[in-house]
């Protein structure tokens, strides 16, 4: 009897052993720096396809959420979608496998342009199967991904916009724009895709050998761990240390200094012409910094707050130069446009927004900025300039002071506005001289129009800093000279309204990308301020122009070639 029970035991130890043979891989290293490529050798069952699941140990699921509108949306995506709020999945997650097509397929993607067409460019993408269309061999080399619920949020998290910006934070990109974030790979030089690029699997069917090799992402946040699962077994886990300067709330890799110095640059376009310094501080945010936030905060509520530091600093910088060295500012215009844009974007706007859904008019937004673009241009127009012969004058005399300065080899002097109107008659009818010549504007009215772009602001999520200068020159009737200082002063208090609300929210900044933006944008203004008597009236015109027809694109989403 004792002997029939050996030879049972020794036959299930015989029959054991191949399957505990069937995976030997391991991991060329226990460390990796962000962005190094990771290899995992070994050898597999021949004649079987390889499933390399490679997963971060921290997971993240709906209701772990943490800012008001992040809460808000993911809820919504829970009600819409086949997860749960407590479903948890990986942060990162990438499955590399010879054989991609057991888990969805490569399909053609529209993008960009306008709600009313279904995209204007195209490339391709590689769509995740839905749970019911996974066999189950597949199913079972998921690693973590165990249940349908997990399934789907990981498609969510991998596919949708939104998902992408608040918890995977990897864009796969065309151009600068996100199409979906990297799920399966495959051998790069197989597949010819796009987002198989660094990656690379050597598998001998014959006898199960493989090599595969992928890069890890580059802003893969410092220390995070991750388990390998191949073909079903864990081999073993490693982790990505910091490779880099960590931006925490940024969630990138960066070098402040670089962030200085586009805001610099930003800072002294936005003083000199008083618009866009927002929105352009925010393309570069997107496409040189890469701002995307912690995980389970959507990047455009790290990038905005940061943005701030730019519309407020910027034009205090330029204010040594606007308003006490030129005494330029139109103060009584000024201050009545900033206190009803701070009421529109703070109170008022908050009441709007809750009755009517402006948002989704964002496309009307655009058509109303080419509008406002090519009335500038009009402006120019020698019929236009016969209706502003105040303006005339004054560009012909700062043409003859300009020139008169380049032969007496010092620096052109600039006008200073010299009010005319005294007492409280300044609030309805504020009349000043500049270079001699008379305006007249009445800051009430400038008040209620504050009311209105603060209301848009709030609306659009937007700074609202390109409807005021437009609106100072086309409405006013004001020079660039005057109109510049003004809506400076209109954006100082949009920002403030602007920080307010992001705090009421639960919104920072990152702390080094807002100091990096304070000194860049206050040095950037003082710049701007002084660089703009170099340019003339016509001059600033056509660049605002060209800011207008920019902006225009971007809200219409025609921006592959930025």
């Amino acid at each position: 009897m004792q002997v029939f029970w050996m030879v049972i035991a020794a036959a299930l130890v015989w029959c054991a052993q191949p399957a505990l043979a069937q995976v030997q891989a391991e991991i060329d290293k226990q460390e990796y720096l962000a962005g190094d490529t990771v290899t995992i050798s070994g050898q597999i069952e021949p004649g079987k396809d390889l499933y390399i699941a490679i997963a971060s140990q921290r997971k993240f699921a709906p209701n772990e959420a943490g800012g008001v509108n992040e809460i808000k949306s993911l809820n919504a995506a829970v009600e819409k979608n086949a997860f749960e709020a407590d479903t948890s999945v990986p942060v990162f997650y990438y499955m590399l496998t010879n054989n991609p097509d057991q888990f969805g397929t490569v399909e053609k993607k529209r993008f960009g342009g306008p709600s009313f067409v279904k995209g204007i460019y195209s490339t391709t993408m590689f769509k995740l199967a839905d749970w019911q269309g996974l066999d189950q061999e597949a199913k079972g080399m998921l690693g973590p991904l165990k249940t349908p619920e997990e399934w789907a949020f990981y498609k969510y998290n991998h596919e949708n916009s939104y998902g992408i910006n608040t918890i995977t934070k990897e864009r796969t990109q065309v151009g600068k724009v996100t199409i979906f974030a990297r799920s399966v790979l495959t051998d790069s030089e197989k597949s010819g895709n796009y987002w198989d690029e660094g990656t690379t699997i050597d598998l001998d069917k014959t006898t199960g050998e493989f090599t595969a090799t992928f890069e890890s992402f580059r802003h893969t946040p410092p220390d995070t761990a991750f388990n390998v699962v191949v073909n079903g077994e864990e081999i073993g886990e490693y982790t990505l240390a910091g490779n880099g300067f960590w931006l925490s709330l940024g969630g990138r890799y960066m070098n402040p200094l670089w962030i200085i110095l586009g805001a610099i640059l930003v800072g002294a376009f936005f003083s000199l012409i008083g618009a866009a310094g927002g929105m352009l501080m925010a393309a570069y945010q997107v496409m040189v910094v890469n701002t995307m936030g912690p995980v389970g905060i959507n990047a455009a509520n790290v990038l905005r707050p940061s943005n701030v530091a730019l519309t407020l600093f910027s034009p205090l910088g330029s204010f040594y130069r606007y308003a006490i060295k030129e005494r330029r500012v139109a103060w009584p215009v000024g201050l009545s446009f900033g206190v009803g844009i701070l009421i529109g974007s703070i109170w008022l706007g908050k009441y709007v927004t809750e009755v009517l859904p402006l948002a989704s008019y964002k496309e009307w937004l655009a058509v109303l900025v080419v509008l406002m673009g090519l009335r500038t241009l009009y402006e120019l127009t020698p019929q236009a300039m016969k209706k502003r012969q105040n303006i005339k004058a004054m560009t012909k005399k700062f043409n003859e002071e300009v020139q008169k300065a380049k032969e007496e080899g010092r620096a052109a002097r600039m006008g200073r506005i010299e009010p005319m109107s005294t007492g409280a008659n300044k609030l309805f009818n504020y009349q000043f001289k500049f270079w001699g010549e008379e305006f007249k504007i009445n800051p009430l009215l400038f008040g209620i129009i504050g009311l209105g772009i603060g209301i848009v602001a709030r609306a659009f999520g937007i700074g609202g800093g390109f409807l005021l200068t437009p609106i100072m020159t086309m409405v006013g009737a004001l020079p660039m000279y005057v109109a510049v200082p003004v809506a400076l002063v209109g954006t100082c208090f949009s920002s403030i309204g602007s920080f307010i609300g992001y705090l009421l929210n639960g919104y920072l900044p990152d702390l080094w990308i807002a100091i990096a933006i304070i000194i860049g944008g206050f040095v950037g203004g003082y710049l701007g301020s002084r660089m703009q008597k170099m340019f003339t009236e016509v001059q600033l015109k056509v660049i605002l122009a060209v800011v207008l027809f920019f902006l225009f694109f971007r809200f219409f989403k025609i921006e592959i070639w930025i």
